[in-house]
């Protein structure tokens, strides 16, 4: 490649924060090699962003108006040039074949086999990297781990060796190797190659095999390492592994003239993840006003990225993200776990409506219909109160139009799922694959460019694991597919922006124009794996294995090369958490306590708080919440108002208006368990049926009443006992009652009484003085009883006496028994209480009739009030506002203090 001089980004390059140490790395180059044709040389590159600066420094450095440039790559290009003897299998193939191997061996717990599966596959290619082979047999491996440990009785550790070795040799079987033995003959193919002179930029150590290529290549070809650490050597940020020195240290770079980090390095310790977040994203903000165009934020803690991005997004601010996110993360696989849910749980109704509300199912039909669809089905659950089963979903909404196809398709995907076989992975997917395309899943993932990744992640698998004969059950299968989506990355390659999310090794020899090091607390940096379950660190150590220090090692370097080669840093992190005090990192802390000896400065970030608070002041203060009595347009106001509504509007105007007026009810939950109210609705069902048969029960002996009333009692809970164990007790809790309910009535026909009819409904007129239209009032009366030309409403209860008496107490709180009364013309009326084993029944202490008319007229009063203007206040108090579920309308804690 030519690379001219005459550029104006050359010029403006020369003057980037990493240009001394590109340039540094070009004179080491010029002054072994002559100019102006350097295409002999290979460079290796951390990344590719690294190429630009490097060329810039090498035309400077040579003179030449022209230059005929190296070749430049990273290592990852070179070795996937060289061609492996043998063919790779894929990893998901080999992930498989261990699982194979456990599972026949049958050593672990069988739901923990997968997560078991990715720990050894990481630990075989660490050990593939640490040695050149492993020793020949069990034997010779457990005696290496316990020279390693020095445990000569350490039986937990040699068991751990003696299992690793077998699993090894097990899988070093077949015609395939695994990527990690490939890269290590790839790389052996390319040091036997050597012939051009190599340069190595890098920033931390590499591993053993690299090191080890490294090694062969130097013994055919001039190797030339150019570490950061050995070029920042003398600079202020250098490693120091301990606090122990510092002061001397700070006497050094003061004698030494080295200038401070005041104008470089800035830290904000944050109160709270939302201070840290706004912050961050307030710097950015800053960064871009003053003409920044490559600002890169490296992310330690993922969740105060989320909550940054959203408010630079908020401020028009769009982000690209180098690190990406796991599938695991991602909306697109939410939509399969939600299907898969649905299945393994045999369609339980939160599964189901979890599913159909992703906005990715059924992409044929528009969201507005869709959403329409998953309300009637929500609706008819609720009402019906069915848990789960799809058929009992399908045969519940026969009759509804727009549910026949999402339903019918259901059962056409689960179908081509088949959830009972065993399968090989392959055909797993094959088969959602099938039931995706069914639901139109597919095609929704499709538009989505995440979504679009997924499916042909989906597709790899498929291809890939095409000859693996291992067969799985659907829960072992699912549990494969979670882990494979928490190991693959999406990345969003469509995202153009000044402002980028990347990591610290993305970030090696890479110059910004700002940078920003978000969550940088002493749990997230160093960010060091436990090493999983395999081999403690002395072990590690000795096997050549990287341990929690190595890799902290390599972060504490990255790091720094980071801070040395960017002018503009700022760091920070949550001095706070539930209470808790968090540290910065160590590799910070250090920093910052020899830059406070050195120069009486600890880098703290000074103006951020004062942007923070202007921010707060300009955040629109709503007005302080007060009690509302909200006025509605007469058409608003209903023409039939239920005995329940009147009820509410007694409780509380505001209640009334939020579930009457807008329809704001709070949806019934489904009754997974019989509850009180359940119980109820079965014994009102049970006497209705009772009375029909047995009007009189006088006529006939009192056990034979006795006998019957239980038959048709245990004929009405049925269902409910074949469905839920518990309903065995509120059963029971009835049939004792039984005796005494018999006892009750017959006391009832000995005064007279006798049952006339139950559950009958009635809708009456009540004028509204001055207006044409009055308004209706509509109710279902549980039982009406006569005595010649009287009357008796009464209505069943399972509540108790003292409960029901509280609710009569004061005239006119309950209208329940007075517009029963008024709509029928009633002389009695009364609660039956069915709480105990003798029914009791509790009657209005007022006159009814009176208490009857009064109530009417208030309900004829009031709604001529709110149609003429009146308002509808929140004044509810007691127990009208304890259970409210719109209390968080009206904001009664709020006005109310």
């Amino acid at each position: 490649m030519e690379y001219s001089e005459d550029s104006g980004t050359q010029r403006a390059a020369a003057a980037s924060p990493g240009s001394p140490y590109f340039a540094a790395v070009a004179r080491r180059i010029l002054a072994a090699h002559a100019a102006p044709d350097l295409r002999h040389l290979i460079v290796l590159l951390p990344n590719h962003h690294a190429a630009q600066p490097l060329a810039l420094a090498l035309v400077r450095a040579a003179g030449a108006p022209a230059l005929l440039l190296p070749q430049m790559l990273t290592l990852q290009e070179w070795v996937e040039s060289a061609v492996p003897g043998l063919p790779v299998i894929p990893e998901s193939r080999r992930s498989a074949l261990l699982y194979q191997q456990l599972r026949r061996r049958r050593w672990f717990d069988q739901p923990d086999l997968w997560g078991m599966t990715h720990e050894l596959l990481s630990l075989f290619d660490e050990l593939t990297h640490a040695l050149d082979t492993l020793p020949h047999d069990e034997a010779d491996f457990a005696e290496a781990v316990r020279r390693a440990s020095d445990a000569r009785d350490n039986a937990t550790l040699q068991l751990e060796a003696h299992l690793v070795a077998a699993l090894w040799q097990a899988m070093q079987e077949g015609q395939e190797i695994d990527e990690a033995r490939a890269r290590q003959q790839r790389l052996a193919v390319l040091a036997a190659q050597a012939g051009a002179p190599l340069y190595v930029l890098r920033t931390a150590a590499g591993n053993a095999l690299e090191q080890r290529f490294l090694d062969a290549y130097a013994g055919r070809a001039p190797v030339e390492v150019c570490d950061m650490r050995e070029l920042a050597a003398n600079s202020f940020i250098a490693a120091h592994d301990t606090a122990a020195g510092l002061s001397a240290r700070a006497d050094e770079l003061r004698a030494a003239a080295v200038a401070p980090l005041s104008g470089k390095l800035k830290f904000f310790a944050a109160a709270s993840l939302e201070q840290e977040a706004r912050a961050a994203a307030m710097q950015v903000r800053r960064w871009l006003a003053e003409g920044k165009r490559d600002i890169a934020v490296v992310v330690q803690d993922r969740v105060v990225a989320r909550r940054m991005r959203a408010l630079l997004e908020r401020a028009d601010v769009l982000v690209a993200d180098e690190a990406g996110w796991t599938f695991a993360t991602l909306s697109v696989a939410t939509v399969l776990d939600r299907w898969l849910a649905a299945l393994q749980s045999a369609f339980y109704h939160h599964d189901l409506l979890d599913l159909l509300k992703s906005p990715f199912i059924f992409a044929n039909m528009t969201p507005g219909a869709r959403k329409a669809a998953v309300y009637s089905l929500e609706q008819l659950l609720r009402k019906q109160g069915v848990v789960g089963g799809l058929e009992s979903f399908i045969d519940l909404a026969q009759h509804e139009e727009s549910l026949r196809e999402p339903l019918g398709r259901l059962r056409q995907a689960a179908d081509a799922m088949g959830i009972q076989a065993r399968r090989t992975l392959a055909e797993w997917l094959d088969a959602l694959a099938a039931s995706l395309a069914v639901l139109e899943i597919d095609a929704g993932l499709a538009q989505d460019a995440a979504g679009a990744q997924l499916l042909q992640a989906l597709a790899m698998w498929r291809e890939e694991l095409a000859e693996d004969s291992g067969h799985y059950r659907f829960a072992e299968w699912r549990r494969w597919l979670a882990q494979q989506l928490d190991t693959q990355t999406y990345l969003d390659t469509g995202m153009e922006s000044t402002v980028r999310f990347t990591h610290l090794i993305g970030a090696r020899w890479r110059a910004f124009d700002a940078v920003l090091l978000l969550g940088c607390d002493a749990g997230h940096l160093p960010s060091v794996a436990d090493g999983g379950r395999w081999f403690n660190d002395g072990v590690r150590g000795s096997l050549g294995l990287p341990t929690r220090a190595t890799q902290a090692a390599r972060q504490r370097d990255d790091l720094y090369a980071l801070l040395n080669l960017n002018d503009t840093v700022l760091v920070t992190w949550q001095r706070e958490r539930e209470g808790e005090e968090w540290l910065l990192s160590p590799f910070l802390e250090l920093l910052r306590d020899l830059h406070a000896l050195a120069f009486d400065d600890d880098l703290t970030e000074t103006e951020l708080p004062a942007y923070l608070a202007a921010e707060d002041a300009h955040v629109a203060r709503l007005p302080e919440s007060a009690q509302p009595a909200p006025v509605v347009d007469a058409s608003m106001l209903p023409g039939t108002v239920t005995i329940s509504a009147y009820n509410s509007l007694v409780a509380c105007p505001y209640q009334f208006y939020a579930r009457h007026i807008l329809r704001l009810n709070e949806l019934d939950e489904v009754p997974e368990g019989i509850e009180k109210r359940d119980y109820g609705e079965h014994v009102h069902t049970i006497l209705q049926r009772f009375h029909e048969t047995h009007a009189v029960v006088s006529a006939r002996p009192a056990e034979e009443m006795e006998t019957a009333l239980e038959h048709i009692s245990r004929q009405v809970f049925s269902e409910l006992l074949a469905r839920d164990f518990a309903a065995r007790a509120w059963f029971e809790r009835w049939r004792r009652a039984i005796p005494g309910y018999i006892a009750w009535q017959l006391q009832n026909e000995a005064e007279g009484w006798r049952y006339q009819s139950a559950e009958s409904s009635f809708v009456r007129e009540l004028p509204i003085a001055g207006e044409a239209g009055g308004v209706r009032l509509r109710g279902r009366i549980d039982r009406m009883d006569v005595k010649g030309e009287q009357q008796r409403v009464l209505d069943y209860k399972t509540q108790s006496v003292a409960r029901l008496t509280s609710m009569l107490a004061e005239p006119g709180e309950d209208v329940q028994l007075a517009c029963y009364a008024w709509a029928h013309g009633a002389e009695e009326a009364a609660f039956v209480s069915l709480d105990g084993r003798q029914p009791r029944s509790v009657a209005p202490a007022q006159d009814l009739g009176q208490l009857a008319e009064l109530n009417a007229q208030r309900l004829s009063r009031v709604i001529a009030e709110a149609r003429q203007g009146a308002g509808l206040p929140a004044n509810g108090v007691g127990g009208a506002c304890a259970y409210c579920e719109v209390r968080g309308l009206c904001r009664k804690g709020e006005w109310a203090a």
